[in-house]
């Protein structure tokens, strides 16, 4: 009987424990539920990140690879076409197919933006194709710039330079231009690496301007319709 009483109440069951410790028990395993859940929805949120990154950092490889290649194809065009500006020195006429073909260029850059918005899948965003374009415009200007200086250090005339700097010179002062100006310009010495990195940058500049139009275009003729975001 003393053992009886130690345990329990008679008619209770002596291995039941309290009301708090009956319900501890029964949360427990929702508990354990909850957190296997939220661990695995923490990972299933990782594996998404990693992916994505993953993603991202292949699409950036992408752009600079295609804006390499579709780089060479425009500066193999841009070399052409200043070889007729080069033979536009003993054959005036040929001045003329020079700035036909300098016409061309920003349709150009559209063709070969729209060939990149199909080898990533037919949709491309606004700052997308921007930036495409204003790469692509770089590396033709780099291909571009090796023949600038080859022409300007052997086989421009020694008074090339002086002239191009004269003729300048009269086209700021028709623009009213300040004397301070003109005069900078006149003293700068000007050589063949000076106007091969000149190239480079105006080039570039011209690509930053022309690549928002074709952006714009391409970014609205994705296969959805809408303008991308991203």
């Amino acid at each position: 009987e003393h053992v009886i009483c130690n345990l329990g109440v008679v008619g209770s069951n002596p291995t039941r424990g309290s009301p708090k410790e009956e319900v501890y028990l029964c949360k427990l395993p929702l508990f354990f539920i909850i957190i296997i859940a939220y661990s695995c929805k923490r990972i299933n949120f990782a594996d998404v990140n990693i992916k994505t990154a993953i993603y991202m950092e292949e699409n950036k490889g992408l752009l600079l690879k295609s804006a390499m290649t579709y780089g060479l194809v425009m500066g193999i065009f841009w070399v052409i076409k200043y070889l007729f500006f080069i033979f536009s020195n003993t054959v005036p006429s040929l001045n003329i197919v020079y700035l036909g073909l300098t016409l061309l260029v920003p349709f150009i850059a559209y063709y070969l933006t729209k060939r990149y918005k199909q080898d990533i899948g037919g949709t491309i965003s606004f700052f997308h194709a921007w930036r495409f374009g204003t790469m692509l415009y770089f590396f033709a200007a780099l291909i571009v710039a090796l023949e600038h200086f080859v022409f300007f250090q052997f086989i421009a005339p020694a008074d090339f330079l002086s002239n191009s700097i004269n003729q300048m010179i009269d086209v700021l002062k028709d623009s009213q231009v300040s004397t301070e100006v003109m005069e900078a310009v006149g003293k700068t010495n000007f050589t063949p690496i000076h106007m091969a990195i000149q190239g480079i940058f105006n080039n570039i500049f011209y690509g930053i301007i022309l690549s928002i139009p074709v952006a714009a275009i391409l970014c609205r003729n994705n296969e959805t319709g809408n303008v991308g975001q991203a």
